[in-house]
This record gives C-alpha cells, structure tokens and sequence, in this order.
C-alpha cells in the first residue's frame, strides 16, 4: 500500500482515515462498527492513560470496575438517563446457543434459555453504580466516594468513524458522591479542570472551558460542564465532559445518607469522562499531509535513531554510538528507538516514522563519525540541523520541550484566529460556510431558537464560556434580549 495520504485540503474525512489506517493506529475489526486499536495506538492511548490515571489518583481518587451488564430495571430507574440512552443500547436476551437442527454445523439462540431479566450493556454505568453505593453509603462518614473506573463501553452507533464514533469504545468515568450540593459541584468543575490541564500540556491542544445548554448536557445531570477543541478542518471536537448529577441518581436508586444532624437526605452526585475520542482530537489537531504529528509528552517513541551504513564495520561503529546516545537520552527519561533493521532502507525508515509521528529523528552516518556530529530532524517543522555529539541528550531534551511548546501555541493561534464575533444571522452563515470554526454570537436562551439554528445550519452552541463575561446584546437569531455570547460550530 502506498504511503502517500489523500491531502487534507482535497478530502478532509478520507484523509483522517487514511492516516489512521497506515500510521498502524487501528483498523476496522470483523464487527460492525468496532475497531482493532493496534500497538502503536494502543501505546499512544497508554500514555493517555497513565497520565489521567496519576492526576485523578493526586485528586483523591481510586480505581475500581463494575459489571458490563446492567439488568433493564435498574437501567430504567433514572427515567430521562433511560431515555437519552435508550436507541444507543444493545441488549443481552439469551444466554445459551445451541446446535441448530436444521443447519449442520450452524448455531443457533437456544429458546429454551431467554433471561428473566433482559441485560443492557453498558452504555455508561451510573445505574449499576448507584445501585452498588445504595450498599456502601449510610452516614456522611462514608462520603465522600471518589471512584474512577476504567473500562470499555457500548452505544450501537449507525454511522462510525475510527476512534472518532464507534459501537465500542474504551473511556473512564468517575462516579462521586457527597454530602453537600456545593462539594458536588466543586468536583464537577475540578474534574472539567484536570481534563483541561492534561489536553493543553499532554496533548498540547487549547480548549475552551464552557456549559452545555440543556439540550446538550448529558441525559440525567442538572448541568454539564465541558471541554471544546477546534480541528484543523474548522469543526469542533467535545473532548470531555464533567456532570453534576444534583440528587437525581440518588432519588432513583434511593442512596441516602443520615447527616450531622441525624436526619437523613440524599446524596449529591457527579460523573465525567473522557474516551478514546482524544485518539481523534490528537490526529485532527495536529497532523499534516506526511502523517501523524505527536506532541513529545505523548509520543511512544520520542527519538528514532536511524544509522547509514555501507558495511557491518561502519554499523558496528554507528550501533556503539547510538547506544551511548540511548544510555544517556533514557537517564533523562526520553523514549528512544535504535532503528537497526537490514530490511529496509533509510529512506523507508524515514517515511514510517515521519507517517507515525516520532517528534526527533537522529540520523548517524560515517561522516558524522569522523565530525562527532549527528544530523537532528523535527517531525512537526519537517527542519533538519547539524548538532555536536557533546551534550546532544541535553540538547534533546530542551528541544522536545520546546516543540511540545511550539505545538500548543501553533494550535492556539489557529483557534483564536477562528473565533469569530457575528452579530446577525446572515453573517453567521456566511462564517460557518466560508470560515468555519467558533462562532461567538448572542442567543436569547430559549431551546427553540437553538432547535432551529441547528435545523437550518448544523451548527450547535458547542458551549457557554466559564470566562464570557455579561454582555447585553440582541440574538443572532431572535432578536431578542440576551445576556452574553455563547460559542457555535458545526461539530463531530
């Protein structure tokens, strides 16, 4: 297969799932709209992982894991978290196949063994986690809990797209739960916060820290606060979401709690949760037309080595440097690959790392032997520089936490620059349709004009900005009175 990716100027969407397939991330599976994450990805996702993992854990939270099925009764017990979910959800109603009669060597849904009780699996675990704490909590002293499960999760999606919408995908999602509505609230917005602080200094993309309007917001909270990224095509990325689920769950599971006083009340709530979706976010914001583009602080490898060599004399030579080179680089912590396979050649060892991402490549050949020299390339500037063997693993070092820098601010520059202020409908279309990106406009509050915004343009209020300051101001749609600009775009 060709290396070459479709432009991204040409074919936006087929160049995303070119890259994603030839940059060995994932592949479509056997299963309808399931993925194969492969090792490459799947070590990106790692690294994801960990990090989030360590900052909710220095949050005061701990890990636990809780059944994929969920009985249909519990799941129907928080009616409008029912209902949000209801058409995404795949549901276990046998639990035996048997030889088929008719079919020779075929198998069928045994009649004989239907449930009791249908199962859903998991589209997301509130239920079956408010059904476990109604167990754990008695009395404030049990509260706060600060629990973060790990796992993957079901929603039967029509239309999917690698990492981007898939039937299943992995996430985690904390589940909390307090004593006070402003404790619950608090951790709402910390969570929104973490999510924040690890997107722009992991994955070095810029957010938007906001409020979903009530039609957006997660089905069963009483608000939800959010992360929005802006990708390279102009759309809007949500790249996760903290709930406060007020009492909702705890009415419905009937969790309650005897307070200080000795009377007793229900709990306060929380859920949020970022998925395998960030693969997406991290692919859209950054890469170009050679392939992937990966900040250091989430690349697999940070630095391939690649040695030029024209016999097992020169490799010899070569390999002895390059281990030196990898003894000191890993001392600092930096992830390095000695690329010494005979079976392909330099110019190919260049392509596939250059199409994975690898933020530094070193290249040592018999010239820069006899100079005590290396030839450093940047994957993100696609620049190339003669640097001095002596103090090269400080030089890397400084350099991988400036491209990481440089990332971030190139893809803030980007967002700010598509920001655009619009004061009536006609110039909203024409940015959406011409400009793309967020469109800063007044709305009178009401879900009827946002109903019909999105009817008319495909674009939805993507948040209500934490830092928009009040601003009087007419609807862009309506006219009427509003108090402050919320952000539009056209959104995956």
């Amino acid at each position: 297969m060709s290396k070459k990716l479709t432009s991204r100027t040409q074919d936006y969407s087929k160049w995303y799932n070119e890259l994603v397939v030839k940059a060995d991330l994932a592949e479509n599976s056997a299963v309808r709209g399931c993925m194969v994450i492969k090792p490459y990805g799947f070590a990106i996702w790692e690294k994801m992982q960990a990090e989030l993992d360590r900052m909710f854990k220095e949050t005061g939270h701990q890990n636990a894991y809780f059944p994929l099925f969920i009985p249909k009764s519990l799941f129907e017990a928080e009616e409008k978290n029912a209902e949000g979910f209801a058409k995404e959800c795949a549901v276990v109603t046998h639990y035996r196949l048997q030889n088929d009669p008719d079919k020779p060597g075929k198998l069928r849904v045994d009649p004989e063994a239907k449930l009791e009780e249908e199962l859903v699996v998991r589209p997301t675990s509130e239920a079956i986690i408010w059904n476990t704490y109604k167990n754990w909590i008695q009395s404030y002293r049990d509260l706060p809990i600060l629990i973060n499960q790990w796992a993957n999760v079901v929603r039967w999606e029509m239309r999917t797209r690698l990492f981007l919408r898939t039937a299943e995908f992995l996430w985690q999602e904390g589940h909390t739960a307090h004593e006070t509505k402003g404790e619950a609230l608090a951790e709402a917005e910390l969570m929104n916060n973490v999510y924040a602080i690890f997107v722009e200094n992991f994955m070095a993309i810029p957010v938007i820290k906001g409020l979903k309007t009530e039609s957006e917001r997660f089905a069963g909270a009483d608000e939800t606060y959010c992360i929005e990224a802006l990708m390279q095509d102009g759309k809007a990325l949500q790249a996760g979401t903290s709930h406060y689920l007020g009492q909702n769950f705890a009415r419905a599971f009937d969790v309650k709690y005897v307070n200080k006083e000795g009377k007793q009340d229900y709990v306060w709530a929380t859920s949020w949760g970022v998925s395998t979706r960030l693969m997406g976010a991290l692919i859209m914001t950054h890469s170009d037309d050679n392939g992937l583009v990966l900040p250091p602080n989430l690349a697999p490898n940070q630095v391939v080595i690649i040695p030029i060599y024209k016999n097992e004399e020169q490799l010899e030579e070569i390999s002895n440097v390059a281990n030196g080179i990898m003894k000191e680089l890993k001392s600092k912590s930096i992830s390095v690959k000695y690329d010494s396979r005979d079976t392909f050649r330099p110019g190919a060892k260049f392509a596939q790392h250059e199409l994975q991402g690898v933020p530094l490549r070193i290249v040592i050949g018999p010239k820069d032997l006899e100079n005590n020299t290396v030839e450093l390339a940047r994957r993100d500037t696609l620049t190339k520089s003669i640097v001095a063997l002596e103090n090269l693993a400080e030089t890397i070092e400084s350099l991988l936490n400036q491209i990481q820098k440089e990332m971030f601010q190139k893809a803030l520059d980007f967002r700010d620059a598509h920001i655009t202020n619009v004061e009536t409908f006609d110039e909203f279309k024409e940015i959406l349709d011409t400009k793309g990106g967020f469109i800063s406009a007044h709305w009178d509050g009401t879900s009827e004009t946002e109903d019909r915004i999105k009817e008319q343009t495909k674009a939805t209020i993507r948040c209500i900005p934490l830092d928009n300051i009040e601003e009087s101001g007419l609807c862009v749609y309506s006219k009427k009175p509003s108090k402050r600009r919320v952000l539009f775009a056209k959104a995956y």
